[in-house]
């Protein structure tokens, strides 16, 4: 299950964007798959968020591929053209604006956004996700999604 908090904005100006398993999308943030200058939607244009990610409060991320096991910290900012493979964290208030293919378990953290490859990816965010799935129905009404083998013709 993913649980995309109020407040959350997807936007897929370019074609669809395809969120995997047990993702955290947090409030205020921003994942876009945004259109260039002189482009139009194209269907085969897939923007692939892997599985359990964190998305937190506040981050916008606008880009290519998104892999899985990754933690995207509040205020943080990840620009088009870059692709994060998985086992990443972007740090608190960090912004990487150059395209480039992001090395598994990177870590830009402080206020220089250094880099550093960590020997192991992040944990998955197991319980923050089973105590969401039970405070937030309370709160707010949850749409459950069909899945493509249990639609109906």
């Amino acid at each position: 299950m993913t649980v995309i908090h109020p407040k959350a904005s997807i936007i897929a100006e370019a074609g669809p964007i395809v969120i995997g398993e047990n993702n955290i999308i947090e409030e205020q943030v921003v994942i876009m798959h945004s259109l260039k200058d002189g482009e139009e939607w194209d269907e085969s244009r897939v923007l692939k968020i892997g599985s359990n990610n964190v998305f937190e409060v506040g981050c916008a991320v606008f880009a290519n591929a998104i892999g899985d096991h990754n933690v995207i910290e509040a205020k943080s900012y990840v620009g088009e053209g870059i692709e994060i493979a998985n086992g990443c964290i972007i740090g608190a208030g960090c912004r990487l604006t150059v395209p480039e293919k992001l090395q598994d378990n990177s870590v830009f953290s402080g206020s220089a956004c250094s880099l550093n490859i960590a020997p192991d990816r992040p944990p998955a965010q197991t319980l923050q996700l089973e105590f969401l799935s039970k405070v937030l129905p309370n709160y707010h009404h949850l749409k459950k999604v069909k899945k493509p083998e249990q639609a109906v013709n």
